[in-house]
């Protein structure tokens, strides 16, 4: 269980930029920097090493594990676990000098699950309670629920809230044949 309604912890090598909002309760650890436009909600806790870029939003009860970098761009709705050194990215053609760069936005929904060292290149989403397995490279859209693996990550089946997996078939099981239906992008 969180406490979302005790104070801020900061470590004392820890940088919060002024401006930085940071909900009740949240832990932010040794050499964690979040920069000052950046949002994170209650009850959250950024491991050591984090990095929350200018703009970024963080939801509440979201878990960053260590040498985490999450980037403008980058959205991770409430009860998010990010597992340590996981990548994102907010570029689709990085050059070293690219003056008309535009950030492509990544957003993990509620409740999903990115394994250790997973990589997610920009301009997907990650659907409710979806299980993203350690080291998987994810290129495309992953639906609610959905457990993918490997490079490029493939479907492996479908999970439950609590990350246990209920199908290893190809379609949803009836249990969240809705949930996934109604997440999907049009």
């Amino acid at each position: 269980m969180t406490d979302t309604d005790s104070p801020v912890f900061v470590h004392p090598t820890a940088e919060v930029e002024d401006g930085a909002q940071i909900g009740a309760g949240t832990k932010v650890w040794h050499l964690a920097h979040v920069r000052g436009s950046a949002k994170v909600g209650a009850g959250c806790v950024l491991g050591r090493n984090v990095y929350v870029d200018a703009n970024v939003f963080v939801g509440d009860l979201v878990k960053i594990q260590n040498n985490v970098s999450v980037y403008q761009g980058v959205t991770l709705e409430d009860e998010v676990f990010v597992g340590p050194c996981a990548v994102f990215t907010n570029d689709r053609r990085p050059r070293a000098q690219n003056p008309g760069w535009v950030i492509t936005p990544t957003v993990v929904h509620r409740g999903a699950s990115i394994g250790a060292n997973a990589t997610l290149v920009c301009g997907i989403e990650v659907g409710p309670y979806a299980m993203i397995a350690a080291g998987s490279v994810v290129t495309r859209d992953v639906a609610a629920h959905q457990l993918v693996a490997g490079n490029p990550a493939r479907p492996l089946g479908w999970v439950d809230e609590r990350g246990d997996v209920i199908s290893r078939e190809a379609e949803p099981p009836p249990s969240i044949a809705d949930r996934v239906r109604t997440s999907r992008r049009p």
